[in-house]
């Protein structure tokens, strides 16, 4: 039984999704986090369900690829059931898409979730006769705490092979419903299928809407539908797919109104707190100092840790595998290789990584980046988006990759493309971790503040200039923001292991693979040929020749490039190898240059395979021309 979760964005699809079929799809506390269709076959009640969670949509008149997504897999696969989960809080405004997914005529349940949530704001819904109107099946739930999530299942299992409720039970306007009838008249033969009904076509086509039609509308069709939507529009002084959404908005009204009552809400201290993150000046105070202390806070615990657990590995290798292997043979090459890379995962990346991701997981589930997107909507205005960008810009502080598909949520190739080049250049956990481990461990943290200070300059002034050379006007933003909500510390694990996995499964056996190669490379001296052909690059950035070697690496993983430099270098102190100027240009040409082989697929997938390479020309130039900058400036300053 295929059945699929669909619902508006933050009303808890994937965290129904998780309930039930483990943690194999994000859940976030911003729109748009899940912009790639999830499904996991799971046994409930002595059923197989095949469950799909689809990307929250408001409609399914698609105004994003994120929306388009979700109505093209409604239209094209073969669904049983939709489970329509909506946010009980915000009853009334759900219910427009509830009316929308009843029109296309596939069986349906609702899940009123967030049900805690309605009686904190003072609303009692009446679920059975909710029921009674909609003439479908209404389950309360509350998702996070896993409460009714059983009876929903339950009452999708009953589901099956019952006949779908008949739209008509909910009829419009009689001049609206008219103008339905007509259009229905002139479908083409063999519109409808065993899922989708002719009225739900028919109202597609009044909207304008006829692009998911199968097959294609004729002629005579498209000219009979513009004909209706004229005389519509005539009779009401507005568009026709104005008119049906106005429809859709009135009986979603008069459902909420027959179906709930609105009390007095309860005193509630997320109010006091969204007037400090939110205001137009004490917001941006308390987002710097977060910021502030979150970042030392990722170092102070990954400076300790790595302290310890690089000595750990230097004395066990020096205890354990040295006196077993004679210096200078093949053999030591191999097994030091082998340990080098599997203690720069252990004592420099994990320290560093597992802090931040847990401090980003956090701020997700808690519902703090929302909030930050509306602070940063006039700024990046400025650069020529919009707040809803900072989605995309925010998540590349965790990884590129879901940052760059984050970018499916805005309307304009232009803008995703922006958002994608802005959202590349922000420290990427594994380049924060280069920043920490090298410029804060070495420097100082004050130092790795001013990295990530001067970073988001140079976003800033990127954005401005790619702004320039693609001008378009960026539409306003609208943007759900969610309730605050204490994160599950499960769930904060389980996302924190999802991101990590991938460095634990993919990047620390490349990590181990290319240290290896590193080394084969030293002892048959190979990498003096790679360092020769890289040494206009490393001349011009004016860092030691054997760095060459290390800039490849950092395509791979960024972290590769960190753990490459110390075996390149001889020495995991490599503050007694650079000075502090190379330290800074090193880790200021990594920060901006060529993303890594991951985030290039996404590029690739999401903006196309040209804009991709402009992206990836872009950033190198800038890195390239950052590095020589600060090489010169730097040089000043320690000759004056």
């Amino acid at each position: 039984m295929k059945v699929a979760l669909v619902g508006q964005p933050n009303c808890g699809k994937s965290t129904i999704f998780n309930v039930v079929a483990g943690y194999r799809s994000a859940t976030a506390n911003f729109p748009g986090t899940t912009v790639r269709i999830a499904w996991s076959k799971v046994r409930l009640n002595g059923l197989l369900f095949e469950l799909v969670d689809l990307p929250g949509i408001y409609s399914l008149t698609a105004s994003n690829p994120a929306e388009k997504s979700a109505r093209d897999y409604l239209l094209s696969s073969d669904i049983d059931l939709i489970v329509n989960v909506v946010d009980a809080s915000l009853l009334s405004r759900s219910l427009e898409l509830t009316l929308e997914l009843r029109e296309t005529g596939i069986p349906m349940v609702v899940c009123l979730n967030m049900m805690d949530d309605a009686r904190r704001k003072g609303i009692e819904i009446d679920a059975r006769r909710l029921r009674e109107l909609l003439r479908l099946p209404v389950v309360e739930t509350v998702a996070r705490r896993g409460v009714g999530v059983r009876n929903l299942f339950t009452q999708v299992g009953l589901q099956r092979g019952h006949a779908p409720a008949p739209a008509e039970a909910l009829a419009w306007h009689r001049d609206v419903e008219a103008a339905v009838e007509a259009m229905e008249k002139y479908l083409p033969d063999g519109v409808s299928n065993k899922h989708l009904s002719r009225r739900f076509f028919a109202i597609k086509l009044l909207e304008g809407e006829g692009d998911g039609l199968t097959p294609a509308p004729t002629a005579a069709t498209e000219a009979a539908a513009e004909g209706i939507r004229e005389e519509l529009a005539q009779m009401h002084g507005r568009p026709a797919d104005s008119v049906v959404m106005s429809e859709r908005h009135d009986r979603s009204m008069w459902l909420f109104e027959q179906a709930a009552k609105v009390g007095r809400p309860r005193a509630d201290i997320r109010v006091a707190l969204d007037n400090l993150v939110m205001h137009p000046v004490g917001g941006y105070v308390f987002l710097l100092l977060l910021l502030l202390g979150f970042f030392y806070g990722v170092f102070r615990v990954g400076s300790a840790l790595e302290d310890v657990l690089l000595g750990a590995f230097e004395s066990g290798f020096a205890a354990w595998l040295a006196p077993s292997l004679t210096a200078g043979t093949l053999a030591h090459a191999v097994v030091r290789s082998v340990w080098e890379g599997l203690a720069g995962g252990a004592a420099i990346v994990l320290p560093y990584l597992v802090p931040l991701l847990v401090g980003l997981a956090f701020l997700e589930d808690v519902g703090y980046l929302p909030r930050v997107a509306y602070l940063m909507d006039g700024l990046l205005h400025r650069i020529g988006l919009h707040g809803t960008s900072t989605v995309p810009l925010m998540l590349g502080y965790g990884c590129s990759v879901p940052a760059c598909m984050a970018t499916r949520i805005l309307a304009s190739r232009r803008d995703r493309f922006l958002a994608c080049v802005l959202a590349c250049l922000v420290p990427c956990s594994a380049r924060s971790v280069v920043i920490l481990a090298l410029v804060a461990f070495y420097l100082g943290p004050l130092w790795a503040l001013g990295v990530y200070a001067f970073n988001i300059v140079v976003v800033i002034l990127a954005g401005r200039l790619l702004a320039r050379l693609w001008p378009e006007v960026s539409p306003g933003m609208i943007l759900e923001v969610p309730r605050y909500q204490w994160p599950s510390a499960s769930v904060v694990v389980k996302k924190v292991w999802l991101r990590l996995r991938e460095f634990v499964v993919v990047s620390w056996p490349l990590l181990v693979g290319g240290s290896v190669v590193l080394g084969l490379a030293e002892y048959r001296h190979w990498d003096q040929v790679i360092n020769a052909g890289l040494a206009p690059l490393t001349g011009a950035l004016g860092l030691p020749v054997a760095v060459g070697t290390t800039l490849i690496f950092g395509v791979l993983r960024k972290e590769l490039s960190l753990l490459m430099l110390m075996q390149a270098l001889g020495t995991s102190d490599i503050g007694s190898v650079l000075s502090s100027a190379q330290i800074l240009v090193f880790t200021l040409f990594i920060t901006f240059y060529t993303p890594c082989l991951a985030t290039l697929v996404a590029l690739a997938t999401e903006i196309g395979k040209k804009l991709t390479a402009l992206a990836v020309a872009f950033s190198f130039a800038l890195a390239l021309l950052l590095g020589v900058a600060a090489r010169w400036l730097l040089g000043l300053l320690l000759a004056g």
